[in-house]
């Protein structure tokens, strides 16, 4: 039940660490550094719950660790709604008539100008780190770790596509976007280049992998685009030749005559392409090099006009960087009631609580 919990928290946990209010405080008061390590370590405990709840049944080390986890991120809740509320009470105050005074507390939130309060906030947030690290030292002894097969497959088990059928019934919320991105895919942009890039943004945890999914499966789309279409799971370094190689496979090449000269394989792929409407997902790009990117897409100006490529990211510089920014939008958090509905899918298999239960 543990991981359930934490699958709801951890996108709060980071919706907090990501608001505006928190990174004043931090910036102000040099919490910059902890704050994003904070974050660094929650993204690497999110990315074995999966694992985790499939092994606490073989591994009883795995229970008490996922519990040590849950009870933590309760913790940072409270201490992140403290400073948060603390923050917004504090933020603008009148009390001197010295305008130095109150141009200083107009920008500072009071609380921190209080030594003993930001000492406190250090002390408390370098003690959660501490807390975090130790988990996530604990979580490799336990051989938790993001392994190829969580990832998504295709029929053949080529790591990185993806293939396999969403299930609707799993899919809550995000019925506006879900709309509205599919709109985005079937329609041809006007544009000098016959594919346009479809960004999904937005910080770690909202769903960004779980709409491209959706939008991936959707039985529109895969009409529209079929077969010409690849998934591809980026997620750190952008290797354009292995990303290459396996939208190479997802195209019908083999991946024993894939060849093994850059040039010439991208040479094959614009040969498979030429002329064919084409859909990509890469997901989890980390990426802003534009040089990359150019030499990536390199094969994919000859597919025919309409041709998509969907990026997930928490970094839109490379968007920016290649003309995107207006159709950048931030993809938010699910509104309470769907998050709920999500949690209940999860924990009882049904999309509401029933009235016997007590939401407290």
């Amino acid at each position: 039940m543990a991981e359930l919990v934490l699958a709801a928290l951890l996108p709060v946990l980071f919706e907090k660490l990501a608001s505006a209010a928190l990174k004043e405080l931090a910036r102000y008061e040099g919490l910059e550094a902890e704050i994003e390590k904070c974050k660094e370590w929650l993204e690497l405990i999110q990315g074995v719950l999966t694992q985790a709840s499939q092994m606490k049944t073989t591994n009883p080390a795995v229970k008490p660790w996922l519990k040590h986890l849950q009870h933590l991120a309760y913790d940072i809740d409270d201490v992140f709604d403290g400073w948060l509320t603390e923050a917004m009470q504090r933020k603008f105050t009148h009390d001197s008539e010295d305008i130095t005074n109150k141009v200083r507390k107009k920008l500072i939130p009071t609380c921190c100008t209080n030594f003993s309060s930001c000492t406190k906030m250090h002390v408390k947030l370098r003690q959660i780190n501490a807390r975090l690290e130790h988990l996530v030292r604990q979580r490799n002894d336990l051989d938790l770790r993001v392994k190829e097969e969580t990832r998504p497959q295709n029929n053949n088990a080529n790591i990185g596509l993806h293939t396999c059928a969403a299930n609707p019934s799993t899919t809550v919320g995000r019925t506006a976007e879900k709309a509205e991105f599919v709109q985005k895919l079937l329609v041809d942009d006007p544009s000098d280049q016959n594919f346009s890039i479809v960004p999904i943004v937005g910080m770690a945890g909202v769903g960004k992998t779980n709409l491209a999914n959706f939008l991936y499966n959707e039985k529109q789309v895969q009409n529209h685009f079929a077969p010409n279409m690849a998934w591809v799971q980026v997620s750190g370094e952008f290797d354009i030749i292995r990303i290459s190689q396996e939208i190479f496979e997802a195209v019908g090449g083999e991946a024993t005559k894939a060849p093994r000269n850059f040039n010439k394989l991208q040479e094959v792929l614009k040969d498979k392409l030429i002329g064919k409407r084409f859909l990509l997902v890469l997901d989890d790009v980390w990426s802003e090099s534009h040089r990359d990117w150019e030499t990536l897409v390199g094969p994919f100006y000859t597919c025919a006009p309409g041709s998509k490529i969907v990026i997930t990211t928490e970094k839109d510089k490379l968007l920016k960087n290649l003309g995107y920014k207006p159709l950048i939008k931030q993809l938010g958090s699910l509104p309470y009631d769907d998050a709920l509905s999500l949690f209940a899918l999860h924990a009882l298999g049904v999309r509401n609580f029933d009235s016997q239960f007590v939401i407290v």
